[in-house]
């Protein structure tokens, strides 16, 4: 795992102190249910809340002999308190014990998730609205298209970025269910309100059907949410290592003092934290086709998810953490260059603007087939002898015969192609 990268927080969720802790907060709260309907004496709950504790080392050593950890947790914590923990586990199945606490610690890591999201999207929000009127070129196949801003690409991530805080949001719902239901589902040795007891106090809700277990798609969705929040990372950071290449450098992210490129180049400043996020993205989005594979089970459960889920589920919650919390030091720090970004945008000598000039000779009643030769012709001279774009149109005999100078100048405004930037920030709900 990568737990040692990431954030204490987060990482915590996932330790053996942590994992154990909930499993007797599970265990409890299914006794106390249990004291509520006389099943076990009020008493021995007296001595079970009070004598209740684990030794982690203890637990793994006996896991060692028993190969099952969920005994070996139940035979340590009998250790500590006595001939009362046979009310402990009563009824219950290991499932239910692992999936109910599984489902409150993907509750707290997605809600952990839920705020690193929205720090990013605050960040991506005030860049946006600095860069909202700052000219660029923007770029389709890589090849310059025509003229965007710099905010409205960060509009387009701030956009991004609610969805995936609303699929989150969704996904947390989903996986928010407990079962302790038995065996295989049917609370056969087990009062269904002791399920309703123990979900209620975690924030869970009772699965409305289970079998041994809490259906896997419910976690396949989990997952999937964070694949999708990953994948929209990894293309974040895509576009700043685009931007960040030399013969761009129209943005970039922040080379702290003290920072090195190279071991062999002093010059170089990568985009190194840009390639973590794209990188541990992958790792995210991979862990999907697991997840995916978990859903389909022998019959009312067989084991093949368990070994699985221990790897994927910490490594994708705590990777995303982790590439969240680089990222928004990226944007935080992103050094923008709005003079590279005029000079890429004039590059082309103004063919950015053929679009323009095309529609002015539909307007004038050419036809869509004959403007296109008409400007198309026009460009390709530029290609070739590195004029203006502008001064071959107005020289053009064929554009003559249906555009005045003025018209043709007039396609070539910039503050004519971005007039609209201000109603799409007001519907991204951007707004100063």
């Amino acid at each position: 795992m990568i737990e040692r990268y990431s954030r204490p927080e987060m990482s915590n969720l996932w330790s053996d102190n942590t994992k154990f802790g909930t499993w007797l907060k599970v265990e409890v709260l299914a006794c106390e249910a249990m004291a509520e309907l006389g099943e076990i004496p009020l008493d021995a709950l007296a001595d079970i809340r009070e004598k209740t504790q684990f030794d982690k080392d203890r637990i793994l050593e006996i896991e060692r002999t028993v190969k099952h950890d969920v005994i070996a947790f139940l035979t340590n914590v009998a250790e500590h308190v006595g001939p009362s923990s046979r009310y402990i586990h009563l009824g219950m199945t290991s499932s239910d014990l692992l999936d109910t606490s599984l489902s409150s610690t993907l509750r707290q890591a997605g809600f952990l998730l839920l705020a690193g999201l929205r720090k990013l999207r605050s960040a991506v929000a005030r860049r946006a609205m600095e860069y909202k009127d700052t000219p660029c070129i923007g770029r389709s196949h890589g090849v310059h298209a025509e003229p965007t801003t710099f905010g409205l690409k960060l509009a387009v991530w701030y956009d991004e970025i609610g969805r995936g805080e609303q699929r989150l949001r969704h996904a947390i719902d989903s996986i928010s269910v407990g079962k302790v239901s038995g065996a295989v589902g049917t609370f056969a040795h087990i009062d269904p309100s002791v399920e309703t007891y123990v979900c209620e106090k975690l924030g869970l809700k009772p699965a409305p059907v289970s079998t041994q277990i809490v259906q896997r798609d419910r976690h396949a969705e989990y997952l999937s949410s964070l694949a999708l929040v990953a994948a929209s990372l990894e293309k974040f950071a895509t576009e700043v290592r685009s931007l960040q290449k030399t013969e761009v450098l129209e943005a970039e992210e922040p080379f702290e003092k003290g920072q090195k490129g190279s071991s062999a180049m002093p010059h170089k400043r990568n985009p190194v934290t840009c390639e973590q996020v794209c990188g541990l993205a992958r790792v995210v989005k991979s862990n999907v086709q697991a997840a995916l594979d978990n859903v389909a089970l022998w019959h009312e459960r067989d084991i093949t998810h368990s070994s699985v889920e221990r790897i994927i589920i910490p490594d994708s919650t705590i990777a995303l953490d982790y590439i969240l919390a680089k990222f928004t030091d990226v944007v935080d720090g992103l050094v923008v260059y709005p003079d590279n970004m005029m000079a890429n945008l004039r590059k082309t000598r103004g063919l950015i603007f053929s679009q323009p000039l095309l529609l002015a000779l539909t307007r004038k009643g050419v036809t869509r087939e004959v403007a296109y030769k008409l400007v198309q012709a026009c460009a390709m001279k530029v290609w070739d002898t590195n004029e203006d774009f502008e001064n071959v149109a107005q020289s053009d005999a064929g554009m003559n015969e249906h555009l005045t100078a003025s018209e043709v100048n007039a396609c070539f405004d910039l503050n004519r192609q971005l007039r609209n930037v201000g109603f799409i920030f007001d519907r991204v709900g951007l707004k100063n």
